[in-house]
């Protein structure tokens, strides 16, 4: 989890000049950041300099939390003592710049990662492709090449189906923020057909933000369905990950064939909640 205040200095140079002693102090910096938790681990801070402001991007690990609260009161900590002892006159500062892109989706986050970044794969074979979902392989490898198409024109950010649907019933059942939403449901399918004729599909989820520590995932039925999935306490927010990635994996497949197979409208009108 991140956090990016902005520093804004009189010119270029002194901004600088600041990200070096920025560097040249990282270890007094990350002593003060984690001083207001047991959890938070400052790992690095990234800086990205343009004209005379100067983000920095404190990047951390949260153990099982989300940690959006976590590591803004850690950033802040750290910031004041940077405002004290900073060798360069601080024109401007704010602990809140964009940069971390809290609640929207961010190319910055699909390549750093917010969150947790997770992979979900799947080797179909080509005779279940065919008698369970009703689509030939070759059939699936041409609609990726037209959604993949198709999403790139529309200048789409996820190149999936459909993940937010897995992603926000998940959520909500298992206490995550669903204001998360915005940049967890970020994904990259790939699928490519093997040599033997069946087919390898994944999907990525970059900047998965989950929980099962705090927040909601303490209220009653949110905490039952973490706890039948044995993914509610400390040490089980990587399991509960992969399991959202692998929902998300089995909705865009199946969304997918129906498609191709033409049963997609058939399905919602046999199985949908109208009827």
């Amino acid at each position: 989890m991140n956090r990016a205040p902005v520093y804004v200095f009189k010119d270029a140079l002194e901004s600088r000049k600041f990200g070096d002693w920025i560097k040249e102090n990282l270890e007094e910096i990350k002593k003060r950041a984690e001083s207001t938790s047991s959890v938070a681990e400052l790992k690095n801070i990234e800086q990205y300099g343009v004209s005379k402001m100067r983000w920095l991007r404190f990047n951390y690990l949260t153990g099982d939390a989300a940690g959006q609260n976590m590591v803004t009161k850690a950033t802040r900590e750290a910031c004041l003592w940077i405002n004290e002892n900073s060798p360069f006159e601080i024109k401007k500062f704010s602990l809140a710049s964009g940069m971390d892109t809290d609640k929207k989706y961010s190319l910055l986050n699909s390549l750093h990662t917010r969150g947790k970044k997770v992979v979900a794969e799947i080797v179909l074979p080509k005779d279940i492709l065919k008698d369970i979902m009703h689509v030939d392989v070759k059939d699936i490898s041409y609609l990726r090449t037209l959604s993949i198409l198709g999403s790139q024109m529309a200048g789409a950010a996820n190149n999936g189906a459909h993940s937010p649907n897995a992603l926000a019933a998940m959520f909500i059942a298992t206490g995550q923020d669903v204001a998360n939403l915005a940049e967890s449901s970020s994904a990259y399918g790939y699928g490519e057909i093997l040599d033997n004729g069946d087919f390898y599909y994944s999907i990525t989820l970059p900047s998965l933000i989950v929980a099962t520590y705090g927040g909601g995932t303490g209220l009653p039925t949110q905490k039952e369905c973490l706890e039948i999935m044995d993914c509610y306490g400390k040490g089980k927010v990587n399991k509960l990950a992969e399991i959202m990635a692998a929902v998300v994996l089995c909705g865009e497949f199946s969304l997918a064939a129906a498609v191709a197979a033409d049963e997609w409208v058939s399905s919602h009108e046999k199985y949908g909640r109208n009827r």
